[in-house]
């Protein structure tokens, strides 16, 4: 397939994925911060679009292990790492604990971009830094993702 294509693949996600963030509020922080508030005033609002996301997301990869191979690429990059390690539940914490501050995730906070919100920018930058940083970590054990191709 043609680069190209694959382009507009991504962006046809990318703002079917950025529309549905905006019409669940997820753009929202406050109300990301309320549902994240279970010993608080919990809003529920977001278990519907969590369920939806899980639903898609599942039956998405159910249809992948049917699939011969993926349409606009060669294979697919699925993670083959099972273990629970020190690495995974730091990152899973910290993922945590800023989405419970802040009220964002990478995916929404480019999405709210749009708003053109200081805090949403001084977030996005915070981001880039974090992510900046953990690039100068020591790689991962080799294997740790590749590529493969559903079973037969």
């Amino acid at each position: 397939m043609s680069a190209r294509l694959r382009i507009l693949a991504a962006l046809a996600a990318g703002l079917t994925f950025g529309l549905g963030l905006a019409l669940s509020g997820m753009l929202n922080p406050a109300r990301v911060r309320g549902f994240l508030d279970v010993a608080g005033a919990w809003d529920p609002s977001l278990v519907f679009v969590l369920g939806g996301a899980v639903t898609v997301s599942g039956l998405g990869f159910l249809l992948s292990r049917r699939l011969p191979g993926p349409v606009l690429e060669t294979r697919f990059d699925l993670p083959t790492r099972r273990r629970i390690d020190a690495p995974l539940i730091l990152g899973a914490a910290l993922f945590g604990i800023g989405w419970g501050l802040s009220g964002f995730c990478p995916g929404p906070a480019v999405a709210a971009l749009s708003t053109g919100a200081v805090p949403v920018l001084v977030f996005v930058v915070a981001m880039l830094i974090g992510m900046a940083l953990h690039g100068l970590l020591p790689a991962a054990p080799a294997g740790s993702r590749r590529g493969v191709s559903p079973p037969a």
